[in-house]
């Protein structure tokens, strides 16, 4: 019995810097979390490639114990170097997916047509940091700056500051209002408009606006 309890905490100091890779990335980007099935999958990829730093790295040390006596090289170094090396690995993914870095360099060269990011809604809201016409589901048009978005179509809801509401005659800014929160499933589609506002004080703004409606 003492040799089972003694396998599985081995087994678990083994898998758990996997698991703590794949929990960062998850708890960093807005990737819906897959079934458990593949979730303990990813953590098991995570865990090799994290095993494998940690063999490179402990061969690092013990050739340089050869010039410089660091300690001794044991099972709470290794839970050690696996831990930090596994936490690195997940904010680094986490970044590439977030920007999309990695992506795009292998859209350069050919690799592929994807991006990082987990949906185009996802990746449009992400590139695009500019004011929004939110067209609602009753025909509404409210316009504004974007503070937070849902990550998925659907769910969740929009905040929006400097709202206004837009119709025929033109902008009705809503005064008194700090910002507003508007359900994602009230939301019919999305227009982003041109970046006049970053070298204008909003006149080519409204002008851009109704050009858009007439469209």
């Amino acid at each position: 019995m003492e040799n089972i309890a003694t396998d599985i905490i081995s087994l678990l100091r083994y898998l758990l810097p996997g698991f703590l890779a794949a929990w960062i990335f998850y708890g960093f980007t807005s990737y819906p979390k897959p079934s458990q099935f593949e979730r303990v999958v990813q953590a098991l990829i995570f865990t090799l490639i994290v095993q494998t730093f940690v063999y490179c790295a402990k061969a690092t040390f013990t050739w340089a114990g050869n010039y410089f006596v660091w300690g001794k090289w044991s099972i709470h170094s290794e839970l050690i170097t696996s831990i930090v090396v596994a936490s690195i690995m997940g904010f680094v993914f986490a970044y590439f997916a977030n920007t999309d870095k990695f992506h795009s360099l292998a859209r350069r060269i050919g690799i592929t047509r994807e991006t990082s990011f987990p949906s185009e809604w996802f990746g449009v809201f992400s590139k695009n940091i500019t004011y929004v016409i939110l067209h609602l589901n009753d025909e509404r048009r409210i316009y504004g700056w974007p503070i937070e978005w849902p990550s998925e179509p659907g769910k969740g809801h929009f905040s929006l500051q400097q709202v206004s509401w837009l119709d025929e005659k033109g902008e009705t800014p809503i005064s008194g209002v700090d910002s507003v929160l508007i359900k994602s499933e009230d939301v019919k589609w999305v227009e982003f408009m041109d970046k006049t506002w970053e070298d204008t004080n909003g006149k080519e703004i409204t002008e851009s606006t109704t050009a858009a409606q007439a469209k």
